[in-house]
């Protein structure tokens, strides 16, 4: 299974100013707010999804159409350390995850989930990594 959208939660996001987030911005085009089910982690200064069950568990985020799918997630996957050549346990994993949109539309886009115990690491309750 493939697809071309993305589900971004962090760093890559709009209005981030960061260089990934400028090359996803100059090369996908913003399809608008959603949201997961999952739970939100601070690992240092980025955040970490991990899948949750639970409908009061919610991740916010944007989704993105990908106008060349395959070449800008190979750059996103070196970003995020999870591409070939990695040594596993990678501290992120890409996978297809089911997301809602403001419209109440659900998809399945590709997104970046934290691989690594989180245990440890503050949770982010908002489920909103800009409003930590």
């Amino acid at each position: 299974m493939t697809s071309d959208l993305l589900f971004v939660y962090g760093s890559l996001m709009r209005g981030f100013d960061h260089p990934m987030a400028r090359l996803l911005a100059a090369n996908a085009d913003f399809l608008g707010d959603a949201w997961c089910r999952g739970r939100l982690y601070l690992a240092q200064d980025y955040p970490g999804l991990v899948i949750s069950d639970d409908a009061n568990e919610i991740v916010h985020g944007e989704l993105y159409r990908l106008r060349q799918a395959l070449a800008l997630l190979r750059e996103l996957d070196m970003y995020e350390a999870c591409g070939e050549g990695f040594a596993e346990p990678t501290e992120y994993v890409r996978r297809l995850l089911r997301v809602q949109l403001a419209d109440g539309s659900a998809c399945d886009a590709w997104t970046y989930l934290y691989n690594w115990p989180v245990e440890k690491l503050p949770r982010i309750s908002t489920g909103r990594f800009l409003e930590r």
